[in-house]
Order: structure tokens, then C-alpha cells, then sequence
């Protein structure tokens, strides 16, 4: 038997494909709504009136998918991933009509925070489906099919918005959406209902609300510090950062802050992953226009070869189920502390441009292959009376690395550099996120001792 066979007898198995295709498709319209929303923003704020609340629809769908993740993670561990998986694309439907009809900005805000809680629910419970009707050595191919759902969307996403933007408006970015979701939910709800009752464990970890709502607050009040400097800028800045390590205390499995070995390490290592690529990620496409003078149009193509660099290593490990995930997560760091050493280079006029399309292949590559294993080594650790509290974790350790390392290149921007000359800040944030991957090889090289 091929590979391919064997990766087709996974997903297309006539007792899976349904699970595989609603999955599937749920990815892919996240990623179209991903790519599309960040490439019509400009022109859809300008059209309500909201420059000045630029940052404020992606902060809104950040805040609802913080709390949304940890509703979902204990509706999940209580009864189940079926009301999750049928209330997400429903608030995600919602989210997209709000947004496609909204006349000032405020409705555009309140339908981006629909379409974050229904992300938020979608994702943990996603996470969830694939535990239960997939078998440990089956879920690498899983999630390798759902980093190949991404390629798509980045890949043509960026271009599609922008023509319907031109031609149809900014509206039917969001509309366009709208028969897709219903799709999705028909493919859903048979799989919900052959899923096999739930009995939830007497013993079960229990996400806080409350902790939820202070993080998500601290993430918003520490992104507007990050991009709005302003003298009380430091002063609600600290208070976000420490509203979000008071509310993680809660929200996270025991020892996730110091790394300790097991589940609370392999959470971290989600985090640290995130947040090291993310932060390059949002600031490559500034780097090439602002150091090597590259139009707006191109200035995204690095991204593009994440992508498809990404989704082609995550096929890779989905081939080899038996490859140990410890060794696999290592390498990965490894690799995308290469990749970020390679794209700190580019941001000095000196470096070559085409390293970094060097550095994005190698990170991408890093990521495809480290990913899937953090899922596949959490759900291994977990209890199943305690997946969706640490699919929850793994989650909101993304988002809030993510936030924090972009917040942070935003301050040395302000600090170092500026949005036209770039470079001093990109380097000093670059070198910042490689050692985090660097960190994070040394942890999981002890793991794996």
C-alpha cells in the first residue's frame, strides 16, 4: 500500500469521511475569513469612518476567542464536542451577517466579535472531534490535511478579497462566507449525531470565566499600549500584563509558566512556537517594503512560501505516524530558530532579499512538523475528561504569545525605528524570537531524555 493510499484509508474511510470533510471545510473557511478580513480592512474602515479604531476589529475577535475557547473547552469536557461544533459556525453565521450589513463601525466591531466567539468554540471543539474519532497513530495525518486546508486560503485568499473588494465591496467579504457555513453545518450535524454519548469524568478541570474575562481585557488594553503610545500607555500596559498572568494562572494546567515536564511543558511549547513565529510574521511584509522596497502587492510573497513550506512538512509527518512526536518537536524549533535568524538578517539593508524566502521555507518547515506533534503529544497526555480544558490551554497559550511578541515589536517599533525605516526594531525583535525557539529546543530536548 502507497502512502497515499494509506493517508486516503485515514480521511476517506466511509466511516470517516464526513468527519474529514466538515472538518476540512470548517478550517478553510476560518482561513479565507483570516486572509480576506486583513486585506479589505483597509478599505472597509475607511468606508465607516473608523481609522482611528484601525487595530480595534481584529482586537475584538482576539478578546471573543479568548472567552469563547474557554466556554467551549468546558462545554466540551461536560457533554461533549456536539454543542460546540453546531453553536460555533451558527455565531460565526452571525458574525458574518452583522459584518457584511454593519452601516458604522461599531456594528462592524460587534459582528467581528461574533465571528471570534464562533472561531473560539470551533477551534476547541474541532480539537475535540479529532480526539474522539480518530485514533492516536490516525491524528497526524488528520492535522496534516488540515495545514494543506490553510495553503488555499493564503496562498489565493489575499487576491480573491481584493477583487471582490474592488469589484463587489468589502461587504461581500464577509457575505460570500455565508453559503459555505451553512454547508458546513450540514456536514456537521450528521457527525454529531453519530458521535457516542458522553459521560463526562468525575473529576474534571474547570476553566474560570471570570480568569477568561481578565485575559482577554489584558490583552486588549496591552494591544492598544502596543499601538497607540501615549504617556498612560506604559501605565495600562503593566495592568494588561498583569491581568493576563493573573487569569492564566487559572487557565492553564499547573507548572505551563516554568515548563515543568509533561502536559504543562508540551502546552508551553504551543505557546513559545506561536508567539516566536507570529511575531515575524506580522512584520515581514513591513521589513520587505520598508528595507528592500518592495511594492505592496509583493511584499506578502515570503508568507506565501510559509504556507505551502508549512503545509508540505505537515504532510511529511502525516506519512510517518510512528516518527516520535518528541524528537519531531524539537527539530521543528530548531528549525524555525533558523528560519528567524534568517529573516533577522533581512531586515538590514546589507542581507540579500531573497533570504528571505530562505527563512520563510525553513520556519514554515519548522512549524508544519512541530505543530501537529504538540497536538498529538497533548491529546496522548490528556485525560478525556480534561480535553477540552487542555485543548482551551493549548489555545489561549497561542493567542497570548502571539499577542504579546506582535505587541512587542509594535513598542520597538515606536522605540527603535519607525514604519518607513523598519529595520533596528525588526532585528532586536527578531533575535528576541529566536530565542524563544532556541528555548523552546532546549525544553523539549529535555523531554526527550
Amino acid at each position: 500500500m502507497t502512502q497515499t493510499q494509506a493517508r486516503g484509508r485515514v480521511l476517506w474511510t466511509p466511516e470517516h469521511r464526513s468527519t474529514t470533510a466538515g472538518l476540512l471545510l470548517t478550517v478553510t473557511l476560518i482561513a479565507f475569513e483570516n486572509m480576506g478580513v486583513a486585506t479589505a480592512m483597509p478599505t472597509l474602515v475607511a468606508d465607516l469612518d473608523g481609522e482611528r479604531l484601525y487595530s480595534w476589529p481584529f482586537t475584538a475577535f482576539l478578546v471573543a476567542s479568548v472567552v469563547a475557547t474557554v466556554v467551549s473547552g468546558r462545554v466540551c469536557d461536560r457533554r461533549g464536542p456536539a454543542p460546540s461544533l453546531l453553536a460555533g459556525p451558527a455565531v460565526f453565521l452571525a458574525g458574518l451577517l452583522v459584518a457584511g450589513f454593519a452601516p458604522a463601525m461599531g456594528v462592524l466591531l460587534l459582528g467581528r466579535f461574533l465571528q471570534g466567539l464562533g472561531t473560539g468554540t470551533l477551534l476547541v471543539a474541532t480539537s475535540v472531534l479529532i480526539a474522539a474519532v480518530y485514533t492516536d497513530r490516525e491524528r497526524p495525518v488528520v492535522y496534516g490535511a488540515n495545514a494543506a486546508a490553510w495553503v488555499l486560503p493564503a496562498v489565493i485568499g489575499p487576491s480573491v478579497a481584493g477583487v471582490v473588494t474592488e469589484r463587489f465591496g468589502w461587504r461581500w467579504v464577509f457575505l460570500g462566507l455565508v453559503p459555505l457555513v451553512v454547508l458546513g453545518v450540514a456536514l456537521l450535524v450528521p457527525v454529531t449525531r453519530r458521535l457516542a454519548r458522553h459521560v463526562p469524568g468525575e473529576r474534571q478541570r474547570r476553566a474560570g470565566v471570570p480568569a477568561a474575562v481578565t485575559v482577554a481585557l489584558g490583552i486588549a488594553a496591552l494591544t492598544w499600549a502596543a499601538q497607540h503610545p501615549s504617556g498612560a500607555a506604559p501605565v495600562y500596559g503593566v495592568m494588561g500584563l498583569a491581568a493576563i498572568g493573573l487569569g492564566l494562572r487559572r487557565l492553564l494546567p499547573a507548572g505551563t509558566l516554568t515548563a515543568r515536564p509533561g502536559l504543562p511543558a508540551v502546552v508551553a511549547a504551543r505557546g513559545l512556537l506561536a508567539g516566536a513565529f507570529a511575531g515575524m510574521e506580522a512584520y515581514l511584509p513591513l521589513t520587505m517594503i520598508g528595507v528592500h522596497g518592495y511594492s505592496l502587492a509583493l511584499a506578502g510573497l515570503p508568507l506565501t512560501v510559509v504556507a505551502v513550506s508549512w503545509s508540505i512538512a505537515s504532510a511529511i509527518q502525516g506519512r510517518h505516524p510512528d516518527w516520535r512526536r518528541e524528537m519531531l518537536l524539537r527539530t521543528g524549533f530548531v528549525l524555525v530558530a533558523v528560519g528567524l535568524l534568517l529573516l533577522t538578517a533581512v531586515s538590514q539593508p546589507w542581507c540579500p532579499a531573497w533570504v528571505a524566502f530562505a527563512g520563510a521555507a525553513v520556519g514554515g518547515g519548522g512549524m508544519g512538523i512541530a505543530l501537529p506533534s504538540v497536538s498529538v503529544l497533548l491529546l496522548r497526555l490528556s485525560p478525556v475528561a480534561e480535553r477540552g480544558f487542555n485543548t482551551s490551554a493549548m489555545q489561549l497559550g497561542d493567542w497570548v504569545t502571539s499577542a504579546l511578541a506582535i505587541g512587542f515589536g509594535g513598542v520597538l517599533l515606536g522605540l527603535l525605528a519607525s514604519a518607513e525605516q523598519p529595520g533596528p526594531a525588526v532585528a532586536v525583535l527578531g533575535l528576541t524570537l529566536a530565542a524563544m525557539a532556541v528555548t523552546g529546543a532546549l525544553l523539549t530536548g529535555r523531554e526527550a531524555r
